[in-house]
């Protein structure tokens, strides 16, 4: 073998030892950035994941108080009274300054509608939260609104509040009462109500947010003048701004 047919092939081997080591070392390049970037990635998917769990924990909606300060109980008996006393004069001449919400049988005589009834707090009512185990009552959550009796006209309906179907004649949504408490579905979306911060005080309102992906009726629960000098409890654009005492 001849002098130049050696070093031809000592350069070879050099230039294939070369091109091993370069490829070898861009080979760990690309590991390590391929590793970097799957740990940024994993970073950042638990830094976003784990942000919703911290928003939920602060976004509790802020709780109802009653009168004296305290928070609303799932369980106890409040009066749904207005924020600001009441003062009427009945047709005998008698005046008075309070008022509340009651039960009367107006139209069918059965089930019994929610009025409001002046000269008194009227009936007492209690309340549970969709989710009663929290065993508060909060702003802007669903809830069964039912009135603390066992004696009405109507035994065969619950004092449980119901938004009744559209009154044609009167061109209005009463409330009315024969609902019923928990199972949220399709067939109970007409029991639940809410109420809500309005102004210094609180308003009630139909608006069910049992199914988030549905468009549902929501609109403010107010006052409207029914025959016979009744002042029942219906949708409205105005809504009855109330307070709740302790019973």
């Amino acid at each position: 073998m001849s002098h130049k047919t050696v070093a031809r092939f000592v350069i070879r081997i050099e230039l294939y030892s070369k091109s091993k080591s370069s490829n070898y070392k861009a080979s760990r390049k690309i590991k390590k950035s391929v590793m970097k970037n799957m740990l940024l990635a994993f970073v950042l998917l638990f830094a976003l994941s784990s942000q919703p769990l911290l928003g939920a924990a602060d976004a509790s909606p802020e709780q109802v108080v009653d009168t004296s300060g305290k928070k609303l109980r799932v369980g106890l008996r409040y009066y749904i009274v207005p924020f600001t006393p009441y003062i009427g004069c009945s047709r005998y001449g008698i005046c008075f300054k309070s008022g509340g919400l009651s039960l009367a049988s107006l139209g069918e005589s059965c089930p019994l509608d929610v009025v409001f009834v002046g000269g008194s707090r009227g009936l007492p009512l209690s309340f549970s939260p969709v989710d009663p185990k929290k065993g508060v009552v909060r702003v802007s959550t669903d809830l069964n609104i039912m009135f603390s009796t066992d004696h009405t006209s109507c035994a065969e309906y619950s004092p449980v509040w119901k938004l009744d179907h559209f009154d044609v004649a009167k061109g209005q949504r009463f409330v009315t009462t024969g609902g019923s408490v928990g199972n949220p579905g399709w067939g109970t979306i007409r029991n639940w109500f809410k109420i809500e911060k309005f102004e210094d005080a609180y308003k009630i309102v139909y608006c069910p947010t049992l199914f988030p992906s549905s468009k549902h009726l929501c609109k403010d629960v107010g006052l409207f003048l029914y025959e016979k000098a009744y002042q029942r409890l219906a949708l409205s654009d105005v809504p009855f701004k109330v307070k709740f005492q302790l019973a």
